[in-house]
């Protein structure tokens, strides 16, 4: 191996411990939400809103600040980043009430997009370009294999100990990931000041708008079913305490196999990668009640449900950063304010569901409703591609 593969592999391993806490303090909420409702005294509903100021506080975060850190070397705003993640979940583990605890969950999901969003930009520039989708990949990797180790690490903590130690233990992944970025990644420049009017200008063009949008829906997809996936499996399978913990590790581990499998793809075609897995995420969201009622049928159909609702996440990402090359940080921060903005869309839309007492089945079937719209726009997309080509050809 060369000293600058070396460094490159170095530099994407730092990144994905960052994204390993960050996906462990995201998704650990899924498999706590009851435990944590009955702690601050709500309804599951209205614990599921903190998953949706979460994902609310990313999409707005997400372009401020990236614009506010840009100015910054690259490894200062990374780990800048990382210590607001630290901050917030400490402030998580101390919150006395349903209200604090919401306002917690805002200060940490600020660092989010702006983290994911930088980041991606540096892993893509450390590695030849047809290897930047699966560079992309072996960043998010880190919240992927949180799905199996931190997030049901997290969860068992929470349900044995107290929720509050389960943010605890978080914010001290925040401090091994600022550690990690000081050592692998170099001081570097000191970024310039964006041009805000220009970099929003790309933002707005049709293609990269289309393209957060489909983001939108995959997620939202995912986070239908995801938001609400303990009481789902209690209601619908029977589950215990420790089944559902171990539903949340086949699907983390899903979720890394769906995370290669998808920069792999994304690799190959962008358009491509995306059609086949929302098509396959929208079918299996729809079929997916047929098979909840035993704890086999639920186990299997959540490992392959998490691998195919993570699959989608690099090509998503990878599509909205070519088609906003001019403006990469500011454009794939946004679409990670996307993607939560897709995990509010799906955490609101399931809990609807419930709460018009249409049945816990009728969740995943919603989240594949909006697969299948993504879906939808992809080909939309892939149609306005081939008509500008056309055009472009005649011109």
């Amino acid at each position: 191996m060369t000293s600058q593969a070396m460094q490159s592999g170095r530099v994407l391993f730092a990144l994905a411990i960052g994204a390993f806490g960050i996906g462990t303090t995201e998704f650990t909420p899924m498999g706590l939400l009851p435990v944590i409702a009955q702690g601050v005294d709500v309804s599951i509903p209205s614990a599921g809103m903190l998953i949706t100021a979460y994902a609310i506080g990313v999409m707005v975060g997400a372009p401020v600040m990236t614009l506010l850190f840009s100015r910054f070397g690259k490894r200062a705003a990374l780990m800048a980043l990382m210590a607001i993640f630290t901050l917030g979940n400490l402030l998580s583990s101390l919150a006395p009430d349903y209200y604090t605890l919401l306002a917690s969950r805002l200060v940490t999901s600020l660092n989010h997009g702006a983290f994911f969003g930088l980041g991606a930009v540096v892993a893509a520039s450390v590695v030849p370009k047809e290897k930047q989708a699966s560079a992309v990949a072996t960043m998010f990797m880190g919240l992927t294999i949180a799905n199996i180790g931190g997030v049901p690490a997290a969860t068992w903590v929470g349900q044995q100990v107290g929720w509050r130690m389960a943010f605890a233990g978080t914010a001290a992944l925040g401090l091994l990931a600022m550690a990690a970025l000081w050592f692998a990644l170099p001081k570097g420049e000191r970024g310039s000041v964006p041009h805000v009017r220009r970099e929003l200008a790309v933002i707005a063009r049709p293609s990269v708008l289309l393209a957060m949008a489909t983001t939108v829906l995959g997620a939202g997809a995912m986070f239908t079913l995801y938001t609400y996936v303990a009481p789902v499996l209690a209601e619908l399978t029977g589950a215990s305490d420790s089944f559902v913990t171990l539903g949340l590790v086949l699907i983390g581990v899903g979720f890394t196999l769906g995370n290669s499998l998808g920069g792999r793809l994304a690799d190959w075609s962008l358009d491509g990668a995306a059609r086949i897995f929302l098509a396959a995420l929208a079918a299996i969201m729809l079929l997916m009640p047929l098979v909840l009622g035993s704890h086999i049928g639920a186990a299997l159909v959540l490992l392959v449900w998490g691998m195919f609702t993570f699959a989608v996440v690099p090509p998503l990402q990878m599509r909205v950063m070519i088609a906003a090359i001019e403006a990469p940080g500011l454009a794939s921060s946004i679409n990670v304010g996307a993607f939560n903005l897709g995990n509010a869309l799906g955490a609101a839309l399931g809990g609807a569901v419930i709460s018009l007492d249409l049945g816990y089945a009728a969740v995943p079937m919603a989240g594949g409703v909006l697969a299948a719209a993504g879906l939808l726009l992809v080909w939309l997309g892939g149609r306005s591609k081939a008509v500008e080509k056309t055009a472009a050809d005649a011109a």
